[in-house]
């Protein structure tokens, strides 16, 4: 079984954590995550753009001038897509961009973006997060106890404190197990557990 360091809020090593050898310790699948992680992006898009073809712009209903004779390029339509509030070529139209993956495929990303951040020691588990105050400054002397500047920071179960101090600081994240996804594991440089959210992913994910 994998194991990685405790810290307390100080950043002081106080001991080690074994984690579940089935979540954080799986064989990396690369393919896989990009596959959810595609899926998960084209999901994001609301698909509402739209524009105006040479059939739904107003006016054009008249030939400009006539075919022959006038030394111009014939012409058909002022509303033609080479002409000024002309229609748009191949205009964009709103359509669903949403892809479907199937759950085991999605256990298997999620467990391998998880290993692949033990894998790179770029996983700080803390005993808990018992921060003072809501206030950044709090959460700022936390990440920097453990040499850390961007992280997602997975909590068990909601807890204002840590979400309002951690909301302002620039590339800081917090998210809570049951909304953890590939796509953020692996955009965040660290993640950042406590003992609580280890408990609880291994018992939704083994």
């Amino acid at each position: 079984m994998p194991k990685v360091a405790l810290h307390n809020i100080e950043g002081k090593n106080i001991g080690e954590i074994e984690l579940n050898d089935s979540i954080f310790g799986v064989e990396v699948n690369v393919p896989v995550m990009h596959s959810v992680v595609k899926a998960y992006l084209a999901n994001q898009r609301q698909g509402t753009q739209s524009a105006l073809t040479r059939s739904e712009v107003s006016g054009g209903g008249i030939k400009p001038w006539r075919q022959k004779g006038t030394g111009r390029a014939r012409q058909g339509s002022t509303r033609a897509p080479q002409w000024r509030h002309g229609g748009i070529v191949f205009a964009p139209k709103p359509r669903d961009y949403r892809m479907s993956t199937n759950k085991k495929v999605r256990r298997l990303a999620m467990k391998s973006a998880l290993s692949s951040k033990v894998a790179d020691n770029q996983i700080v588990v803390f005993d808990a997060l018992n921060i003072s105050e809501a206030k950044t400054r709090e959460m700022v002397k936390v990440l920097s106890n453990v040499d850390v500047k961007k992280a997602l920071i997975v909590l068990p179960e909601k807890n204002d404190t840590v979400e309002r101090a951690a909301s302002n600081i620039p590339g800081v994240k917090t998210t809570l197990v049951g909304t953890l996804n590939t796509y953020e594991i692996l955009k965040y440089e660290t993640l950042i557990l406590t003992k609580d959210t280890v408990e609880k992913i291994e018992e939704v994910y083994v």
